[in-house]
């Protein structure tokens, strides 16, 4: 039996602002909040638009229940000077801010670089924008889709040149957004950690630590060699659909009862294993398909072999066949797939959580996994205002009788 002590999670003691909505900034404050840190998100009346999306139960959004967890609603009017100063005094004692409004918009409610400089000496600031805090598009409305676009990843998802007229699809979930959040989660890791370690040196940083991110940009970032090769050699990478360009043979693979199999056997070694698996020793001998770049060549012959024998067989049993031939494959999951899984299941990445308003759900679990130190799904999305009155008075240092006050005056809800 394991005596490990478990410690608390890595961000525990951390309290982090976000004057967010839609996705990309409150998707960077969930996985801080994931990790232990106390999340303020802060509303307008009403609450962030993004409760209402997506399917729907009791009246509320099931995304909410996940994108909405372990933070504390605080619905403040910040059009309204007291509301500005209840927030002004949230940020006071409060480690970092993380936003989403057009660039200039932090400034324009009165929290420029030298307001949040008075109210919290060493703040880290995280600003999320569609094309960054400068240059000539800064001003442009901008959300996922568009960085999308603009970063590339639209063109690679596009159906391959001349195989139909139909628009270039997108993968399915806001995903320009949530890069862009997770390059804020990292900048304010950064930040944090700048700072302790000037504090550690007997130099506290006094200035605030400011994070620009721009969803143009985060996408532009994972996109490989693209620009390079662009600069290089005049190559415009062009979309493979279900391929990858660089390697061969890898690719869905139809199954007997009409699934897809994803199929990764580009390596020298695993094509002879497949090879030898399919019968097609012929191929596992030619000369031409030794290597990689060969395979690239001729891919049609070698996926038209591997779709000729994946059909024989139902999706399950094309997947244990391969899984036992120690081929990299896999069905291509769906939800129900993914609730299922085993592996998802031991590890806790999907997990039953009780929700106030929709009873047991279930939720993704916390990424990075820190075993001796797990994030915990502290709660789920809060009701709109939930923690208004509450973080007022604990936080920001308000009377019972000026929290009635703010509330009269429609301020607070």
């Amino acid at each position: 039996m394991s005596t490990r002590h478990e410690a608390t999670p890595p961000l525990s003691g951390i309290r982090i602002v976000e004057i967010g909505h839609f996705i990309a900034a409150p998707f960077a404050s969930r996985i801080l909040g994931d990790l232990g840190a106390e999340i303020i998100k802060i509303e307008p009346p009403g609450g962030d638009p993004v409760r209402g999306w997506g399917a729907q139960s009791s009246g509320a959004s099931l995304w909410w229940s996940v994108h909405g967890r372990n933070k504390r609603s605080v619905v403040v009017d910040l059009k309204q000077p007291e509301g500005i100063e209840a927030v002004a005094r949230i940020i006071a004692r409060s480690d970092a801010l993380i936003e989403n409004q057009r660039p200039g918009g932090l400034a324009r409610l009165g929290f420029d670089r030298r307001r949040l400089q008075e109210l919290r000496p060493g703040l880290v600031v995280a600003h999320v924008s569609g094309y960054g805090q400068t240059g000539p598009a800064r001003d442009r409305a901008a959300f996922g889709v568009i960085g999308e676009a603009i970063g590339g990843l639209r063109h690679l998802t596009d159906h391959p040149p001349g195989t139909t007229d139909l628009p270039p699809p997108r993968v399915g979930i806001s995903i320009g957004d949530s890069i862009a959040g997770l390059y804020a989660v990292i900048g304010v890791l950064a930040g944090l950690v700048r700072r302790s370690a000037l504090a550690s040196q007997g130099q506290p940083d006094d200035d605030i630590c400011t994070i620009d991110v721009a969803l143009t940009e985060a996408v532009l970032s994972l996109m490989e060699g693209v620009v390079t090769e662009y600069g290089a050699l005049g190559l415009v990478r062009q979309p493979v659909g279900a391929r990858i360009a660089s390697a061969a043979p890898t690719n869905a693979y139809p199954s007997k009862d009409g699934r897809w199999v994803i199929i990764a056997a580009n390596s020298d070694l695993l094509f002879q294993r497949l090879m030898a698996l399919i019968g097609r020793g012929d191929l596992a001998a030619d000369p031409a398909l030794k290597n990689n770049a060969g395979r690239l060549e001729h891919v049609e012959l070698i996926d038209a072999a591997i779709s000729a024998w994946s059909c024989t067989f139902d999706a399950k049993r094309l997947a244990e066949v391969l899984a036992g031939a120690d081929i990299p494959s896999t069905l291509i999951y769906s939800a129900a797939d993914i609730a299922g899984d085993s592996q998802f299941r031991a590890r806790g990445m999907v997990r039953e959580v009780s929700d106030p308003r929709h009873g047991t759900l279930l939720h993704p679990g916390i990424v990075p996994h820190f075993p001796d130190s797990p994030g915990t799904i502290r709660s789920t999305g809060p009701e709109v205002g939930q923690d208004t009155e509450a973080v007022l008075a604990d936080i920001a240092g308000y009377t019972a009788a000026e929290i009635e006050q703010l509330q009269k005056k429609g301020v607070i809800a």
